[in-house]
């Protein structure tokens, strides 16, 4: 009987040590993936949980790496390039989005409230994408990144709110039912860019920065080709209907994305300085073991 409890001791404190063993392996390779993490180029995040919506910027049917960062989520605008806005609701109701970028609806170019903008519908657990600017209920515009002088928002002398996305979610209250649209979304493409010039503000047209109006309100600072901002590029057959829906007063969520090149997040110290260049850079990479199959 001693024999066998001598044995039962040994056998227990052997697993013991194996059990213990096994539990400092699995922290040091957890803890391993981490560092081998902060090794990358660039530091990217998790993304930022969102309990039913969220948007993406995709460029050549891929999402932008979005970057975390003094309170704010971040994109590196790629320059000429066109881009689409993925929304995904995960939810089960209806909602309704207002959608804006530089602080223009995507849909009619207004700079609005949320409530009073015009919105995109997406049904419970669907995800829709968003090409460009609407013209019409047939066309829309594509969106690329391209300089603030350059945007569609300084043709329309709206440059206060460059380089922003925003969408804000509104639950529906009742179904939706098909309605005539009022009037067209935005005049066709020859009268809207027409309208565009004729709104330009006095600094963008004298190229003078800061004035004032005649009004004697203070004018919006002149356009700077340094900064990404979105323009207004070629037309694309994308048609719509409007709704009428009833819709919770108080927006579901609101998630807002902060675009720039990489010059300026570099600046912005949202991403890290880059490493030194090869051979150097070939050396801190090396290992002594091949990483697992």
């Amino acid at each position: 009987m001693k024999r066998i409890r001598l044995i039962l001791g040994a056998t227990a404190f052997l697993v013991a040590i194996l059990l213990g063993v096994g539990s400092v392996a699995m922290f040091n390779g957890a803890s391993a993936a981490v560092v081998q993490d902060s090794t990358s180029d660039r530091i990217t995040r998790p993304r930022k949980p969102y309990s039913s919506f969220e948007i993406d910027v995709i460029v050549n049917g891929r999402p932008l790496t979005e970057y975390f960062a003094r309170g704010r989520t971040y994109v590196e605008a790629i320059q000429g390039a066109e881009y689409e806005l993925r929304l995904r609701n995960s939810s089960p109701d209806r909602v309704a989005v207002a959608l804006s970028v530089d602080g223009l609806n995507t849909i009619d170019a207004k700079h609005t409230s949320a409530w009073n903008a015009s919105k995109w519908v997406i049904e419970p657990y669907q995800t829709i994408t968003i090409g460009g600017w609407q013209m019409s209920t047939e066309r829309a515009r594509r969106f690329y990144f391209t300089n603030e002088r350059d945007s569609y928002g300084a043709k329309l002398g709206q440059t206060a709110n460059l380089g922003v996305i925003s969408a804000v979610f509104f639950r529906e209250r009742r179904p939706i039912t098909p309605v005539t649209p009022p009037y067209p979304i935005l005049r066709d493409r020859d009268s809207s860019e027409d309208s565009a010039r004729a709104q330009e503000s006095p600094s963008a047209k004298s190229g003078r920065g800061e004035g004032v109006t005649r009004d004697n309100r203070k004018a919006m600072p002149a356009p700077d080709d340094e900064y990404a901002a979105t323009g207004i590029g070629r037309s694309v057959r994308n048609d719509v209907r409007w709704v009428n829906m009833e819709l919770d007063s108080r927006a579901a969520a609101e998630v807002t994305l902060r675009y720039e090149y990489y010059s300026a997040l570099l600046r912005l110290g949202v991403v890290p300085r880059p490493r030194e260049p090869y051979p150097l850079y070939r050396r801190e990479d090396a290992r002594g073991f091949s990483p697992e199959p």
